[in-house]
């Protein structure tokens, strides 16, 4: 572990989420990290490495903060719980998901923009740490009040529902973060089974 509190895993996403950032936006390749690493839709540029690497790229200062202020807050107890190499599969597995069902909404809305940002990742900690730590006293910040973990998970992930059947956030893909806790969620559920065996 390094000589910080966070753990290796969590220390390393944020270091490369960082770096990644700081080429977006303050080297002459920034746009051409967006066209060949970010995730974009069946047909219009998609190639296959990008249902990892879109993971990295964010859309803007608030975007990299509040993605890695999620991931800090709640990737760290579990980093430490179910060890460095269970909790970067479980990471990457939720922002590949995340990416399919993104694909797939994309296919049935005919959109051809891309998809950045480590959301979908986040998505799946957030229902990890509901599962894990379901009665965990957790302050929201917006509205500033405090809830369980686990009616946290539901708050948000019908929110999600909400704002994506509704329409309401354009340019943020909801059904991205669902797919996020959704593959997170059938992970969890293959591990306690192979656990059982």
């Amino acid at each position: 572990m390094n000589d910080s509190s966070i753990p290796n895993v969590i220390f390393w996403l944020l270091i490369v989420n960082g770096i990644v950032y700081a080429l977006q936006v303050a080297t002459p390749f920034g746009r051409m990290l967006g066209s060949m690493f970010a995730l974009w839709p069946l047909g219009s540029g998609f190639m296959p490495w990008q249902l990892v690497t879109y993971g990295f790229l964010h859309g803007g200062l608030m975007h990299i903060a509040f993605n890695m202020f999620m991931l800090w807050m709640f990737g760290r107890e579990l980093e430490l719980v179910f060890g460095a190499r269970r909790f970067l599969t479980y990471y990457l597995v939720c922002v590949v998901g995340a990416g399919i069902v993104q694909l797939v909404v994309a296919m049935m809305q005919g959109g051809g923009y891309s998809t950045v940002g480590a959301s979908g990742g986040v998505f799946g900690l957030l229902l990890l740490f509901g599962m894990t730590f379901p009665n965990r006293m957790i302050m929201l910040l917006f509205p500033p009040i405090p809830m369980k973990a686990k009616y946290m998970v539901v708050l948000f992930g019908i929110l999600e529902l909400y704002l994506g059947l509704s329409g309401r956030s354009p340019g943020i893909a909801n059904f991205a973060h669902l797919g996020g806790m959704l593959f997170g969620f059938l992970l969890i559920q293959r591990w306690k089974n192979a656990a059982r065996r």
